[in-house]
């Protein structure tokens, strides 16, 4: 009997212990885009963390990707950008998924800063939504000037073509 309290205790520290290196991340939600993130964590892998994203899609199109700026903050306000990447992943119509991307992002943790994450961009086969001078809105958003709001611009994707649509031919001479 001691020995299966003892070892209770054993692996809800260790679970406590694996809880506690994840990072939590802020996120700056832009309202126009289609796609929502509910939590953002970055994951403590080998050497380096992975994104894990709770999302949902909030338009009547499959998405297939999304473009996103992870940036720190430090104690004074200053933000420092880490990374700038192009995930791709299936979400159906109006629906919600939890996923973790597979690219490390390599960075040393400090005691003070702050994590936020911007959705710049995201996908379907039909069209592209894109935030029209992110890199300024997530700046003055780290800042603590919340009055910019992000402008979403919706454009045609004409480079994934939808599914059962022909393809152009293109001949050779």
């Amino acid at each position: 009997m001691l020995a299966k309290v003892a070892l209770l205790i054993l692996l809800a520290a260790v679970s406590v212990t694996a809880q506690s290196r994840d990072l939590s991340v802020e996120v700056f939600q832009v309202l126009d885009l289609p796609l929502s993130i509910h939590e953002a964590s970055l994951v403590k892998s080998y050497k380096s963390f992975l994104l894990k994203l709770s999302l949902g899609n909030s338009s009547d199109l499959k998405l297939i990707g999304l473009r996103y700026s992870l940036v720190t903050i430090d104690s004074k306000g200053q933000p420092q950008f880490l990374v700038n990447r192009t995930e791709g992943f299936t979400l159906p119509p109006y629906d919600t998924k939890t996923l973790t991307f597979k690219t490390p992002i390599n960075f040393k943790a400090r005691d003070g800063e702050r994590l936020v994450l911007m959705v710049e961009q995201v996908i379907s086969r039909e069209s592209i939504w894109e935030v029209v001078k992110a890199k300024d809105a997530l700046e003055a958003y780290a800042k603590g000037d919340y009055s910019m709001a992000p402008i979403v611009m919706r454009v045609a994707n004409s480079v994934d073509a939808p599914p059962g649509e022909p393809q152009p031919m293109i001949r050779k001479p």
